[in-house]
């Protein structure tokens, strides 16, 4: 949980994003209510709340050149859960100097609470080798970088989005054989999977990336429940949607883009017609409460500087349940 409230802050903090997916005055309030709700949380959980496992993800973390990574290093350290980065955890090339200099200062304060998974910049670095020394046996094994595991009642796979350094991403692909028999054994009702580059994404700089059709289909066919992407440097969320993008509030996989932990945002284009929630300003991490039957998700920012001029603070969170 949150330091000692994250439970109470994503309950007393879901009815917010309805108000916070339309923007105008609305927004600001908003924010100023999803901080009340934060300060308000300190306390901890009331003891009648429902609890859960807690999962923090984000990815692009951490630069020598910046230091909003330490800022969103900062927010993670108050918060007890499991961390998923989700690619592109150093720049610019992975290296295990990178790793030393640039992601222990701040991030590394994490690590052994932190199960990765791999983006394009970690394998700048031939074979992704300086992400592997890095994270060990908590990365996978060497040369594949996927894996699953339980978090409470949830089960939880890491994917390697990195097609062209795999062996490719189709179903009849070894990642792909390895995910069909993974899900196959699967009993949880709930279950997540996060990789770097997002299938669905309304960025301007990369956008979605097909290749990863094949992995959504099998979750979906799986009855999979939240995807988690980054790769895009802003923060997106989506209604519940089916392999094709469209509309699916029986079956359908939620998708956040969460790649606001330290490294420069991008801007939108034109949003998808499945986006519900989109922001381009602001550095954070999300928190998800993973209960029994369901999740509640919260996004955590980093709060804008005094030197911001005309900066609002914003915040998603909401409730959804498994299928």
């Amino acid at each position: 949980m949150r330091g000692a409230g994250v439970v109470s802050i994503v309950a007393a903090g879901a009815f917010v994003s309805l108000l916070a997916s339309f923007g105008g005055d609305d927004a600001g309030h908003t924010a100023d209510a999803a901080r009340r709700v934060r300060r308000d949380a300190v306390a901890g959980p009331r003891p009648e709340q429902s609890t859960g496992s807690v999962l923090i993800a984000v990815g692009d973390i951490a630069d020598c050149g910046t230091s909003t990574d330490a800022a969103t290093a900062a927010l993670v350290q108050d918060i007890a859960g499991t961390v998923a980065t989700l690619g592109d955890n150093v720049y610019t090339s992975g290296s295990m100097k990178e790793f030393a200099k640039c992601y222990t200062p701040t991030w590394g304060a994490m690590l052994e609470r932190t199960r990765p998974a791999p983006g394009n910049h970690d394998y700048g670095t031939r074979g992704a080798k300086g992400y592997f020394n890095y994270f060990g046996g908590a990365a996978g094994d060497r040369g594949e970088g996927y894996y699953s595991y339980e978090l409470g009642d949830w089960h939880i796979i890491a994917i390697n989005s990195n097609c062209g350094d795999i062996g490719g991403c189709e179903a009849s692909s070894p990642q792909g054989r390895w995910l069909r028999k993974d899900l196959a054994a699967n009993s949880a009702e709930c279950t997540l999977a996060y990789w770097h580059h997002p299938l669905f994404s309304s960025g301007k700089e990369h956008g979605g990336e097909e290749a990863m059709r094949p992995f959504w289909t099998l979750l979906y066919n799986a009855g999979a429940d939240v995807v988690l992407s980054a790769h895009e440097h802003n923060y997106e969320r989506f209604m519940p949607q089916d392999p094709k993008g469209r509309p699916d509030s029986a079956r359908g996989i939620r998708q956040f883009v969460v790649g606001t932990g330290g490294a420069d945002l991008y801007q939108f284009g034109r949003p998808l017609r499945t986006s519900e929630v989109r922001n381009a300003e602001t550095f954070g991490v999300l928190v998800l409460n993973l209960r029994q039957t369901g999740y509640d998700w919260d996004f955590v920012p980093v709060e804008p500087s005094s030197a911001q001029r005309n900066a609002r603070s914003f915040s998603d969170a909401g409730s959804g349940d498994c299928h």
